[in-house]
């Protein structure tokens, strides 16, 4: 389809349909992971009440930094770039420790 007047060609088809195929599948992994990011915060708030009732430090940097390495060790492995995991992470632990601190207030 190198212009709007001319009828796609077999090639232009595949492209669509294959283009078709693989949005289907960041769709079905978009919704996986928007479900995996809404059980890791269900079990995150559980441990914030946790540290509330107990008197627990609503942050754990050495802990947080064991999952760091973790993590850019399995992007590593998974060919996905350690510093975009280690972004996702940082966002991911800053809104845990915001919940944390709420359930620490809400006691």
């Amino acid at each position: 389809m190198t212009d709007h007047t001319s009828r796609p060609t077999a090639d232009d088809t595949e492209a669509l349909e294959t283009l078709r195929r693989l949005r289907g599948s960041i769709d079905n992994i978009d919704a996986a992971l928007v479900y995996l990011l809404a059980e890791r915060f269900r079990a995150t708030k559980q441990v914030g009440v946790l540290k509330a009732e107990h008197g627990m430090p609503a942050s754990d940097p050495a802990r947080e930094e064991q999952q760091l390495t973790r993590l850019r060790a399995l992007a590593i492995d998974a060919e996905l770039d350690p510093e975009f995991a280690q972004k996702w992470f940082t966002f991911v632990v800053a809104e845990v420790i915001r919940h944390h601190v709420e359930a620490a207030e809400e006691l």
